[in-house]
């Protein structure tokens, strides 16, 4: 009878490969990316990904005896000088490290990268000969990277890229908030998962059409749409950085497959949207 295969990776080679895939010195200065806690030496054989560092994820990782989470978002960007379990980080730090669950975090070297958060998004929404919004140089494999990206869609309505937008996005309770004439024609594209005030008129000098985007500000968001395109489609946060979390499954899933190891690899699918739920207001103006 043949032996079943009882090989896996450890901590450190899965932080090996995401390094490969998403170079820490890709990030933005100010981010935090990386190891946050546990042993690189421990066995990986299951991997829990979200984009959040959340008590919820921890105490998902818990239950479903996960060695190891995966989140698009740090947990100490800013730092912090005490961790009580009564703290809400101090709290997740607790439940994973008595868990001895490791937390690993690629952020914003993820959302520049080849097969990273913004080309998530774009194939998504049907995007094709794409390149990156705002270049921030190569990859070792001599291929653009940069925040964003902007390419081409099968030409329609905006009101018709909204709705297929809206029915690709992941379900969330913020939906999708539209700014522009519906009926206006759209070819070319931006998109940047996560906030995107910051490229609103890169998106313009880049000829977009639309631009998809999330957490839109009431002052930004109308002074560019009194200027003209491109118009504007704003998400929420989560809805528009999630679609990473399956491709990166996926290439961690093949990583193993072609060194013949086992790995369980999971995409939460806890909304970790700050908000429960959503209402139309109805009142009037006078």
């Amino acid at each position: 009878m043949e032996a079943a295969n009882t090989a896996s990776l450890t901590v450190g080679d899965i932080m090996g490969l995401m390094e490969a895939w998403y170079p820490a010195s890709t990030a933005e200065p100010w981010d935090k990316v990386g190891l946050i806690c546990g042993d690189p030496s421990r066995r990986a054989s299951s991997v829990l990904l979200a984009l959040d560092p959340v008590r919820t994820v921890a105490q998902q990782a818990r239950e479903g005896g996960f060695d190891m989470v995966i989140t698009h978002h740090p947990l100490l960007l800013r730092g912090a000088s005490f961790l009580p379990v009564t703290d809400p980080k101090g709290s997740v730090i607790s439940h994973l490290i008595r868990s001895d669950i490791a937390l690993f975090n690629a952020h914003t070297n993820a959302d520049v990268a080849h097969l990273g958060v913004a080309e998530a998004l774009a194939a998504l929404v049907g995007m094709s000969h794409w390149e990156p919004l705002e270049p921030t140089g190569t990859d070792s494999q001599g291929r653009p990277i940069g925040l964003g990206r902007v390419g081409e869609v099968e030409p329609q309505s905006l009101g018709e890229f909204a709705d297929r937008v809206a029915s690709a996005l992941p379900a969330s309770p913020a939906g999708l908030l539209v700014g522009g004439d519906e009926a206006r024609p759209v070819r070319r594209v931006a998109v940047l998962g996560g906030s995107g005030d910051s490229l609103l008129q890169r998106a313009r000098e880049a000829g977009a059409d639309a631009y998809l985007t999330a957490d839109l500000r009431h002052h930004p968001a109308q002074e560019h749409l009194e200027g003209g395109a491109p118009a504007l489609l704003c998400g929420s946060h989560w809805a528009t950085e999630s679609p990473w979390l399956p491709v990166l499954a996926g290439r961690l899933a093949a990583a193993a497959a072609a060194k013949d190891v086992e790995l369980r690899v999971e995409v939460s699918t806890i909304v970790t949207e700050p908000w429960s739920s959503h209402r139309a207001t109805l009142g009037g103006t006078a």
